[in-house]
C-alpha cells in the first residue's frame, strides 16, 4: 500500500510539474471549452435558418412567428453570455442564461426525455455550476443559490456548487455505461471509467481523476464524434458535430475541476484534517 501511495504521489508531481507552464492559462481554456457547444450551436441556427424553423413549425407545432422568436433569444443568449462567461463578466447572469438555454431546447426539441440527451445536459450543467464556482472562488464572493437555508449556514456555499457540479459532470459517463452493445474491450472502458466517476463525486485524488476523465473523454470524442470524416449531406453529420462539441463543453468543466480542486466537501479535503 505504501508503495502505490509512493507511486501516486511521484506520478502527481510528474504532471504536475507537465502542466505548470500551461496552468495560469488553463481557465480561460475551461471556459472557452465549456460554452463553446453553444456557441457552435448558435453559429448552426444562423446557417442552418429556414431547416430550424420549418423543423420546430411542423415537427414541433410551433405556430408561426412563434419558432422564429424562439431561435433568435437562443441565439442571443447562447452568443451573449458564452462571451461574458469567457470574460468572467456577470458570470451569474451569463450561467443563468445558458442553463436557460438547456431548459429550453430540451423542451423545444422534444428531446428532454431523450436518455443520452439527459445526461449530457446534466453534465454541461454540472460544468455551469463548475464555472460559476471558479467565478465565487476568483472574486471571494459568495453564492445567494442557497439563501435562505440555515442548515448551509456554517459551511461556505461556493463548496456546495462544487460538490453539485462534480456529480452532475459524471452523469456523462452513465450514458456511455448504460448504453450501447456490451463487449468485453467496453466492459474494460466501462469499469476504469465508472471508478474515475466515483473518485471525482466522491472527492478522491479529484483533480487527477477529472484529469483522467479529460483523456478518456477527448479520446473517445475524436474517435466517435468524428463529424467532419462524413460528407456535408450525410444526415448523421450534423448529430455528430453537436455531440462533438458538447462533449469539449464537458471536458471544459472537468479542467475547471482540475484547476479548482474539489473543494471543502471531498475526501481530498477531509484528508487534510487529519
Amino acid at each position: 500500500m505504501d508503495q502505490i501511495r509512493d507511486y501516486s504521489t511521484k506520478l502527481e508531481k510528474t504532471i504536475d510539474a507537465i502542466s505548470q507552464p500551461i496552468k495560469p492559462h488553463l481557465p480561460v481554456i475551461a471556459r472557452f471549452l465549456l460554452v463553446v457547444t453553444f456557441l457552435e450551436d448558435s453559429l448552426r441556427i444562423v446557417s442552418q435558418w429556414s431547416d430550424q424553423t420549418n423543423y420546430l413549425s411542423t415537427q414541433r407545432g410551433m405556430k408561426y412567428g412563434i419558432a422564429e422568436i424562439f431561435l433568435i433569444i437562443n441565439v442571443i443568449l447562447m452568443t451573449t453570455c458564452s462571451i461574458l462567461s469567457i470574460m468572467r463578466r456577470y458570470t451569474e447572469v451569463a450561467v443563468s442564461g445558458l442553463a436557460i438555454v438547456v431548459v429550453s431546447q430540451s423542451i423545444g426539441y422534444g428531446l428532454i426525455f431523450d436518455t443520452a440527451f439527459f445526461f449530457r445536459n446534466l453534465s454541461v450543467v454540472g460544468g455551469l455550476l463548475m464555472l460559476l464556482a471558479d467565478f465565487y472562488a476568483s472574486s471571494k464572493k459568495k453564492s445567494n443559490l442557497f439563501a435562505g437555508l440555515p442548515n448551509l449556514a456554517e459551511t461556505d456555499k461556493n463548496e456546495y456548487i462544487k460538490l453539485f457540479a462534480r456529480i452532475l459532470l459524471v452523469a456523462l459517463f452513465m450514458s456511455f455505461i448504460l448504453q450501447g452493445e456490451f463487449t468485453f474491450t467496453r466492459l474494460i472502458v466501462s469499469i476504469i471509467a465508472f471508478i474515475g466517476c466515483v473518485m471525482v463525486v466522491i472527492g478522491f485524488k479529484a483533480k487527477w481523476s477529472a484529469l483522467l476523465l479529460v483523456a478518456f473523454l477527448s479520446i473517445s470524442n475524436v474517435l466517435l464524434n468524428n463529424w467532419w470524416s462524413l460528407p456535408s449531406t450525410h444526415h448523421k453529420r450534423d448529430f455528430l458535430k453537436y455531440d462533438f462539441f458538447q462533449t469539449l463543453s464537458i471536458v471544459g468543466g472537468f479542467l475547471l475541476l482540475f484547476n479548482l480542486g474539489p473543494g471543502g466537501l471531498s475526501m481530498d479535503e477531509k484528508k487534510k484534517l487529519f
